[in-house]
């Protein structure tokens, strides 16, 4: 298992492209919306997540390309639609103009439709390939469904139509943990879930290593909104206190920064907890969720 994190987000980034579709050249602009946003950079956690899931569990990372790739898609068009100004209206994403500022909101909501439907092409693609394979199919179909139910309305679509209706409107930390639970969450833990079917993991591991997606997860959207009020927007490529000027409810808001902190500590410690019997086994996953808190502060 590699314990770099650049190594595995050198793989995406290699073979990102590689799956984007034969368009007609009469559309040719909305390959070229979709390639711009998927090449913008990015820190590519979730399918960084998908490949060294895989190995942790006994796979190869090469076996579960596929699906992390098309992770990226889903995740390239997520924020593609976050960022339209029907929802958060912004301007800068990954250090670079939005992609709606540069190919207009209709060639960007359809971008982002297109890199969706695309995920799904590439994994079933890459399931053509095992139909003499019962056991090899039946990981691939389970690391799909994992990530379509991440993506879906049960998972992250889910916690945006809650994120949109409690803007300027009272919210409890309970709303709040399910919003950031689903639109961020859901797709750290399918993006784990996935990788470890693909690399055939185990019952136990498989449990343990959803509770330790789950945590991150949180932990990652809470590190978020600490670092929109402190963090430096050219580190981050994007602007910060957006969400004060949307009038979202964050940690921050809800919780001032003393809680915010206090929460993302209690959820390193858990993810680290979860994940405690595998020891060195695990050092990636454990060195990525602690990196993560130190860099809020």
């Amino acid at each position: 298992m590699r314990e770099n994190y650049d190594e595995y987000k050198q793989m995406i980034d290699e073979h990102l492209l590689d799956f984007m579709p034969n368009i007609d050249p009469l559309s040719n602009s909305i390959y070229d919306s979709m390639k711009y946003s998927l090449t913008a950079g990015g820190k590519r956690l979730r399918s960084v997540l998908l490949l060294a899931s895989c190995e942790f569990a006994g796979g190869k990372s090469l076996d579960a390309l596929a699906y992390a790739c098309a992770m990226e898609y889903i995740q390239t068009y997520s924020l593609i639609h976050d960022d339209l100004p029907a929802m958060d209206d912004d301007e800068l994403r990954r250090g670079l103009p939005t992609n709606h500022m540069v190919y207009g909101a209709g060639i960007a909501t359809l971008a982002g439709d297109g890199l969706l439907n695309t995920a799904f092409e590439i994994m079933y693609k890459d399931m053509f390939l095992y139909f003499d394979n019962l056991d090899e199919i039946k990981k691939r179909i389970n690391a799909a469904y994992a990530i379509a139910k991440g993506a879906g309305v049960g998972g992250m679509i889910a916690g945006q139509v809650s994120d949109i209706e409690t803007e300027s409107k009272e919210c409890s930390n309970e709303m709040l943990e399910y919003i950031h639970l689903n639109k961020t969450g859901a797709l750290i833990v399918a993006a784990v879930q996935a990788g470890l079917y693909v690399g055939g993991a185990s019952g136990q591991m498989m449990k343990d290593m959803t509770s330790y997606a789950e945590n991150l997860g949180l932990a990652y959207q809470i590190a978020d909104d600490i670092l929109d009020v402190r963090g430096n927007a050219e580190e981050m490529g994007k602007g910060t206190g957006e969400d004060q000027k949307n009038q979202k409810v964050t940690y921050v808001s809800l919780n001032g920064m003393d809680g915010a902190e206090k929460r993302l500590h209690e959820l390193t410690e858990n993810a680290v907890a979860a994940i405690a019997e595998y020891y060195d086994n695990a050092e990636f996953f454990r060195d990525l969720v602690l990196k993560l808190e130190k860099r809020t502060k």
